[in-house]
């Protein structure tokens, strides 16, 4: 049975049909290696911020089909990317106890794959979606613990700005929570230097990198350690102590990767021209961070009230580069359609 994007355009409040909105997170200290496959626990824990633009918004919708379809962008996904996608609604159909086929529609406003955190808005607005459009009614944390299971830093994509992800020892401990930010108003410029899939997956590199490089060790101990300085400088409001914290995590988890046989590398040229421009405005008093993930764009913390001003002096030195400002945004939400036809939101804390 094949679906046109226009038969799986429902809303949420439909019966057994649901449409949620998800936006990005990027770790300021980072999610690199898991302990346990299956379950997705990560070696450590991880901190991230919720950003304000490019969200995926994906709606799920129970069929009579004999099997699931999901579209990304319009187009069927197939082959690994499918599967990942119809593994994690088999998972929801156990949590409800019920056995309908689906039928998914999703669209990244993001580049999808090029580490730009797709996989953490995407399956975050998945598992909102598909656990509403399933009847289950799940608190933040266990929705958190469900989003995790498709990409672990998901599970972080369901809070509103700043949440830790706590690396737990199951199933039960390991999930994400919002942290509480007064006085610390984050922004960030993400650039966009190369829009293409990534040649070597996240879970790819990772699962090299803990199982061959000499350093990685040294970054499970490690770790922790950053994510409590993060923690006690959010408290404090210190945007300096968070900001360098951030650039010097980045760089320790990408010095792992080069350990490992072979090298897993993911920055080239351009993204070393964007570091050194990042310390070159910190130096000309544009106070602002480097941190990178598993692709070759750098994304630049600064004060939300340098957000613009960032973004200009980029492109001013780097004209042919693409640049998504962003500041601190919402976590996962369902959309719903409200008398009238005009669009409406809310939030997982409405849902429970």
């Amino acid at each position: 049975m094949t679906l046109t994007p226009q038969q799986l355009a429902t809303t949420a409040s439909e019966e057994g049909s649901a449409t949620a909105l998800a936006n990005p997170n990027i770790a300021l200290v980072k999610y690199w290696g898991k302990r346990d496959e299956a379950l997705i626990l990560p070696w450590t824990g991880s901190l991230s911020l919720t950003l304000d633009a490019a969200p995926t918004t994906t709606t799920v919708r129970l069929t009579d089909a004999h099997d699931d379809v999901v579209l990304l962008g319009g187009q069927p996904l197939e082959g690994t990317a499918r599967s990942r996608v119809t593994r994690f609604i088999d998972l929801v159909r156990a949590l409800a106890g019920r056995d309908e086929r689906v039928a998914v529609d999703s669209h990244n406003e993001i580049p999808t794959g090029a580490g730009l955190a797709s996989s953490a808005s995407g399956f975050a607005a998945l598992a909102l979606a598909a656990s509403t459009a399933f009847g289950l009614d799940l608190d933040r944390r266990a929705l958190s613990r469900l989003a995790r299971r498709g990409s672990g830093s998901a599970s972080r994509s369901i809070f509103d700005g700043i949440a830790v992800w706590h690396a737990g020892h199951d199933d039960e401990s390991s999930f994400a929570e919002a942290v509480p930010a007064p006085g610390l108003e984050l922004g960030m410029v993400l650039t966009v230097l190369d829009a293409r899939a990534k040649s070597v997956s996240s879970r790819d590199g990772m699962r090299r990198t803990v199982d061959t490089s000499p350093y990685y060790p040294a970054w499970v101990e490690r770790t922790p350690v950053e994510l409590e300085e993060m923690l006690a400088a959010i408290a404090r409001a210190d945007f300096t102590a968070v900001g360098t914290i951030a650039e010097r995590n980045a760089m320790r988890m990408h010095a792992t990767m080069l350990g490992a046989e072979p090298p897993v590398r993911y920055w080239g040229p351009a993204s070393v021209e964007l570091l050194d421009l990042v310390a070159n405005l910190r130096g000309d008093g544009l106070e602002c961070y480097a941190t990178m993930d598993a692709g070759p764009n750098v994304k630049i913390l600064c004060r939300a009230d340098a957000v613009d001003e960032l973004a200009t002096r980029i492109l001013e030195a780097q004209p042919d580069i693409g640049v998504i400002p962003a500041r601190a945004g919402r976590g996962a939400r369902l959309i719903t359609s409200e008398p009238g036809g005009s669009a409406g939101e809310q939030t997982t804390e409405g849902a429970r």
